[in-house]
């Protein structure tokens, strides 16, 4: 029987299985992308919520950080196209959702690669942290507090 190697994805991870989406968009100013979270409905349905967007000045500074979220789950191949959605594993989504709710309004390009440079090293759960304070009602002085600690601002 003759030896055939088979291409087997890293994981089987789908959009309808992740925990987190990112779909990449073309603006008139550039390439940005929308970051979306799976919730469930009241009726106990899974559906995609918008959690941000990422603004083409936050998306090019947010580069590294997003093609490593990407090739976490897809393989060292991957790569951020437009069109389809781009599944996230729970780690790496809430790292880039916590960049996007982070770099949100912000516009000085070096605070905004400070800030990519400290999340994609962070740990996953500690962003999951973060990122429920930062979402919950109320939330805003959490969306502060960590953008004075990844050095977003001053």
């Amino acid at each position: 029987m003759p030896d055939t190697a088979v291409a087997v994805p890293r994981t089987s991870l789908k959009v309808r299985n992740a925990s987190f989406a990112l779909r990449v968009v073309r603006r008139r100013a550039g390439d940005a992308a929308v970051l979306y979270r799976r919730r469930l409905t009241i009726r106990g349905d899974e559906r995609l919520d918008r959690v941000a967007s990422i603004s083409p000045l936050a998306f090019s500074a947010a580069a590294p950080l997003l093609r490593a979220a990407v090739a976490a789950v897809a393989g060292p191949g991957a790569r951020l196209t437009t069109g389809p959605f781009h599944p996230l594993d729970a780690d790496w989504g809430a790292r880039v959702a916590c960049y996007a709710i982070v770099a949100s309004g912000l516009r000085n390009p070096e605070r905004l690669h400070r800030a990519v440079s400290h999340l994609q090293h962070a740990d996953g759960t500690e962003a999951a942290w973060w990122l429920g304070l930062m979402t919950r009602p109320g939330g805003k002085r959490a969306v502060r507090a960590l953008r004075i600690l990844v050095e977003a601002v001053k």
